[in-house]
């Protein structure tokens, strides 16, 4: 009998949720398998660049990704832009709500905090700098172990008030999403695709990419907190 063909993805957490659920709908319809691995950005960028391999696709933000492509861990011309992520805040739940509803209340809300959580990826990289403009001190700052939502934090009791990409936190059980954060202060992040440089099968990561581009993924993508791209 012949061997079921097998494309293997490696992906931050920031798609985790879109591809758990999206990978039985591609496995259908080509008869093949998809094995998922999932890790924090960070860690997947470092563990790429000092060479590891037995992985077809990679879905990082766009940043990583290029970089990877650029360092060559990913094929050359394989970037393919999925879909983009805006930051939303949370609190554990039952605690009491603050009000989110501008940038100068969220602010309001960060420095009354006596703990904040926010990620090692693209959206916590932001607003760290934003909270030094705001002069918010470090030490009330828990940046997530990569591969951690930072609403795990914010569950656990370690911190008041928690910001990440709509599709981190919107999973996480044990806290109240407020919702995103206003546009005068957000963010959005565009997560991508790539092939790995020594793919066993580069021509099914690349046909699964552009499966994630097809019109039937967008309501899925839009239920875990993403937007597809065009």
């Amino acid at each position: 009998m012949e061997k079921t063909a097998e494309v293997i993805v490696m992906s931050s957490i920031a798609t985790r949720e879109a591809l758990r659920e999206l990978a039985p709908v591609f496995e259908k319809e080509r008869g093949c398998k998809v094995a998922l691995n999932f890790a924090g950005g960070v860690d997947v960028v470092r563990r790429l660049k000092a060479g590891e391999g037995g992985m077809d696709m990679v879905t990082l933000s766009a940043t990583a990704i290029e970089d990877l492509v650029q360092f060559g861990a990913l094929a050359a011309g394989s970037r393919v832009d999925i879909a983009s992520s805006t930051v939303g805040v949370a609190v554990r739940a039952g605690a009491p709500r603050p009000d989110v509803s501008s940038g100068e209340a969220v602010r309001r809300a960060v420095l009354a905090a006596k703990s904040i959580a926010i990620s090692s990826g693209p959206s916590g990289v932001y607003l760290e700098k934003v909270f030094e403009r705001w002069g918010v001190p470090r030490d009330k700052v828990t940046v997530a172990r990569p591969g951690i939502a930072a609403g795990e934090v914010v569950a656990r009791g370690e911190a008041e008030i928690g910001f990440q990409q709509l599709s981190e936190l919107l999973p996480v059980k044990g806290i109240d999403f407020l919702g995103p954060i206003p546009q005068e202060i957000q963010t959005t992040t565009v997560f991508s695709g790539g092939v790995h440089a020594k793919s066993a099968q580069p021509q099914l990561a690349r046909d699964l990419l552009k499966f994630l581009k097809t019109p039937g993924v967008a309501p899925v993508l839009r239920a875990k907190g993403l937007e597809q791209l065009p």
